[in-house]
């Protein structure tokens, strides 16, 4: 049986697995987010290597996460979803007003299933449509 741990991590062992997963094609630097040092990170890790991984940014009560990756060869198997049910539990634990997240529009029906909403805010970047969605504290 495997021993599956979510941990708090540095964002340097983030840089990787973001890079592989969500923009192999670019640089490592193109992943690296200038406010890595003011976030959280956190890492799942499964018989001690790290499957998913996401940072989390807390400004004003307003809880944003990014970076939300899981490897590609482990995806399907659960191991974002539990990633992503650990830290909106925390966070609300945290008393956060609201979590967001920009989400790439075909990736939006999963973020559903987590409670969170399309917003009327979209965008482009890198030639991939965006939604912002959110989960407000009720």
């Amino acid at each position: 049986m495997s021993q599956i741990q979510i941990l708090e991590i540095k964002p340097e062992e983030t840089w990787v697995l973001r890079h592989e997963v969500m923009w192999p094609d670019q640089t490592i630097d193109y992943v690296k987010l200038e406010e890595d040092s003011n976030g959280q990170h956190f890492g799942l890790k499964v018989d001690g290597k790290i499957l998913s991984v996401i940072s989390v940014f807390v400004e004003g009560g307003h809880a944003q996460f990014r970076k939300f990756a899981t490897d590609t060869a482990e995806q399907g198997k659960g191991y974002g979803s539990t990633l992503l049910s650990h830290i909106i539990q925390l966070l609300e634990e945290q008393g956060v007003l609201s979590i967001w997240c920009n989400s790439r529009v075909e990736k939006s029906s999963f973020y559903r299933k987590f409670g969170l909403r399309e917003t009327t805010k979209t965008f482009t970047k890198g030639g991939i449509d965006y939604v912002i969605m959110e989960k407000v504290r009720s």
